[in-house]
Formats: structure tokens, C-alpha cells, sequence
């Protein structure tokens, strides 16, 4: 039997957590009672990758009637997961897997470079043979029209924002090449809504620290906005679009690293086929049911894991991850956790491991090995078969992949 969810002491709304307090550590768990105590949550969900975010809790699932706060969101609005399982197996790769990660490397800009030009979503060919292009590579003209309709001063990075699209950007966001234990070949990346995402979040932030009613928080970092007001109207109509605008990169990037496996392999004498891509967000807002009312819920760094919903939970470079299918539990409010989640910070990561450590505990995987990665190490992230094992009422596991390649920014 399931040892969780367990009630967190001293928080106000209630709150179920799927994690032990002496395994938080205490800022987060402050930072937690400070979000139940606000007079439009209903409730909070606490998944077992939880630690220390920007004003809310990264891990937390949090349902308020009324009012949202944008950084209950965060400000990469939209980051998420991608994957796709391909017909290739394991004995299919090469030894030497360096060709293929330089290859990738050139096709999707890393860090914080972008494309020359704004891809040609035109050019793209659906991931899925046979199928047609996904939603997310379709429309694109109507998606950039509604660009001009975005609040404060963005039109000037219009440019750079459209040749951001479909890149991935640094920190923890990656594209790995994995195995699960049945030898087949799967693809998958993490990437959210870049400089865009950010900037819009931090303009609506700052708004929301000004409203009346947010004066007297105890975290003005949990400013809320209110429904049927103007400004919880441009934030969420901003935040939608952030959100298409990461779904969209997602799905671009993940066209061409396909691209690119089908040429490095039809190269060698194979065709590999690619499944239809899964593509999920876990920082993002949606209106649900909840307990019999029409509630605004915010996920950030959760998945949601509604029956039968797919969903990617990835570890640290190194350490693999899952394909998850949820199971449907409504005392999570339908969600499951977005990762292994950090247990220590870059800060301290960087102080506390070396290069040396960085290469062997990414062994036998084609990856960087260098200092501009070591805040990435495995060793600075929660076990993530623990994170797993953790909320098996929430999700059951369909695979379990290997990394056996991973590009970072």
C-alpha cells in the first residue's frame, strides 16, 4: 500500500503531499504553508520532486477559486516534455554516438543561441509516417498574429522570439536519445517558452505586486490576480499563447532531430519510423473540476495525470526516465510529478563536484562533459526511481528508458 499522500503540519488549505516534511527541506516547506495560506487557494498538491522555486514551490499543484498567480506558473510558462518512440533498436546505434550528437547539436540550437532564420514550418515532415503534420507545426500564421495582441513592450523582440522558436535553450532543458529495457529507441526533449515565456511572465509579475489586494501578502512573490479583472485577463491571454509558443518549439525541435536520425541512418542502409509525438507541459495553468467546482489550477514542475493521460517524468543527464500513463487520482488533483526535482542548488552543486565527478557519473553516455554542465550533474538531483516509486497511486509506468545520449545547452 502506498505510504502517501501525507498532510503537510501547519498549512491552512489543505495540503497533501507526496513526500515526507524530513525530506524537504525547510524553505520549500515554508514556502508551501505561505501559498496555503492564501485566501483564494482551495488546496495544494505537493509532488514528491518538490524543492525551493520562485515564490511557489516547484512540484506544486495548487487549485485557487477566483485568482491565479503567475508564479505559481513560473516564468518558463509552458516548459514541458516531448517524446517519441521510433522503430530503431538498441543494436541499431552505432558505438560511437559523437557523429550523431554533433549533428543534433547543429540542427537545434543550444544555450543561448537561436536559428539564423525562422524555421520553415512548411518544410518540416510530420514525426509520425503516414500521419499528418501535428496541430503544433500547423496554423502558424494565425499563432503569429496574435503576437501584436501581447501586452507590454515585446514587439521590438519580435525577431529574435520567432528564431527562438524551436531551440533549447540551457539549464536543465535537454534532447536525449534513450533505450528502454526492451532495446527500442526512443527521442525525447524538455524545453519551454524560452526569452518570451520569461519576459512576459516578469511584465505581469511586476503588475501584480502593485494590485491593492496584494499589499498585505506575506510573499509578494505570490501575488495573485483576480478573476473578471483586466489584468487576469491579458495575463491569461498572454500565458496561453507563451504556452502554444513552447508546445510549438517542442514539436519543432523534435521534427528535426527526427530529420536528422533519418538521414544519419537512412546514410547506414536503414529507414527507422517514429510513433506520434507525446508532448506535455508542466508549468502551466488549466481550468478544472475540482471537487464539484470550476477551480483555476496552476502546475509548475507537475504533469497532469488524468486516466490513461501519457506523460514523460525525466531524471538528470544520465539517469534515464519514464513513460508514464496516469491513473486518474483525484487527491492529486489529477497530477504526477515533472522530474527527479533538484536536492541541491546549482550554487552548490558547482562547489561540490568536479568535472572529474561530472564524467564519471555520466559514463558510457555521449554527452558534454564540462564545467559549463556540472550544476546538471546527476549527483545535484533526487533519485529519480525513488520520485517513481513515490506516486505509484498517481501514475503507472510504461517504460523505463536509458540515456545513452544527451545534448545540453
Amino acid at each position: 500500500m502506498n505510504r502517501f499522500p501525507v498532510p503537510l503540519s501547519g498549512a491552512k488549505a489543505p495540503t497533501l503531499m507526496w513526500a515526507h516534511e524530513h525530506d524537504v527541506e525547510p524553505a520549500a516547506l515554508q514556502q508551501l504553508r505561505n501559498i496555503a495560506a492564501l485566501p483564494w487557494v482551495e488546496g495544494v498538491r505537493v509532488m514528491p520532486d518538490v524543492h525551493l522555486g520562485k515564490g511557489a514551490t516547484v512540484g506544486s499543484v495548487i487549485a485557487m477559486r477566483d485568482a491565479v498567480s503567475p508564479n505559481a506558473v513560473g516564468v518558463d510558462i509552458g516548459c514541458g516534455m516531448i517524446g517519441v518512440r521510433t522503430s530503431l533498436r538498441a543494436s541499431d546505434l552505432p558505438d560511437d554516438l559523437g557523429g550523431l550528437r554533433s549533428r543534433i547539436e547543429r540542427a537545434v540550437p543550444v544555450g543561448f543561441n537561436a536559428h539564423k532564420e525562422p524555421v520553415d514550418l512548411r518544410r518540416l515532415r510530420p514525426i509520425a509516417e503516414g500521419a499528418k503534420t501535428s496541430e503544433t507545426l500547423r496554423g502558424a500564421d494565425a499563432f503569429w498574429e496574435r503576437f501584436d495582441r501581447l501586452h507590454g513592450d515585446v514587439s521590438k523582440i519580435e525577431s529574435k522570439v520567432r528564431k527562438q522558436l524551436g531551440t533549447l535553450g540551457g539549464g536543465n532543458h535537454f534532447c536525449e536519445i534513450c533505450v528502454d529495457t526492451t532495446g527500442q529507441v526512443w527521442l525525447q526533449l524538455h524545453s519551454g517558452s524560452r526569452n518570451i515565456g520569461k519576459t512576459l511572465a516578469e511584465i505581469h509579475v511586476a503588475v501584480a505586486k502593485k494590485l491593492d489586494h496584494n499589499q498585505g501578502l506575506v510573499d509578494r512573490d505570490l501575488a495573485v490576480f483576480l478573476a473578471g479583472t483586466p489584468e487576469m485577463d491579458a495575463y491569461l491571454d498572454d500565458l496561453r499563447w507563451a504556452q502554444e509558443y513552447a508546445a510549438r518549439s517542442r514539436a519543432v525541435m523534435m521534427a528535426l532531430v527526427v530529420d536528422v536520425v533519418r538521414q544519419y541512418f537512412a546514410a547506414r542502409g536503414l529507414e527507422p519510423t517514429f510513433d506520434e509525438a507525446v508532448n506535455v507541459h508542466h508549468n502551466y495553468v488549466a481550468v478544472e473540476q475540482v471537487d464539484g467546482a470550476e477551480l483555476i489550477v496552476t502546475r509548475k514542475g507537475a504533469i497532469r495525470a488524468g486516466r490513461g493521460d501519457l506523460g514523460l517524468i525525466p531524471g538528470s543527464m544520465g539517469t534515464g526516465s519514464y513513460i508514464v500513463r496516469g491513473l486518474g487520482n483525484p487527491d492529486s488533483y489529477w497530477s504526477a510529478s515533472h522530474g527527479a526535482g533538484r536536492r541541491m542548488s546549482r550554487t552548490r552543486a558547482r562547489k561540490e563536484f568536479t568535472v572529474a565527478d561530472l564524467a564519471e557519473q555520466t559514463a558510457g553516455i555521449e554527452c558534454r562533459k564540462d564545467a559549463g554542465v556540472l550544476d546538471e550533474i546527476p549527483g545535484a538531483y533526487k533519485d529519480l526511481d525513488s520520485v517513481i516509486a513515490a506516486q505509484s497511486d498517481l501514475v503507472e509506468v510504461v517504460a523505463k528508458l536509458e540515456t545513452v545520449l544527451c545534448v545540453k545547452g
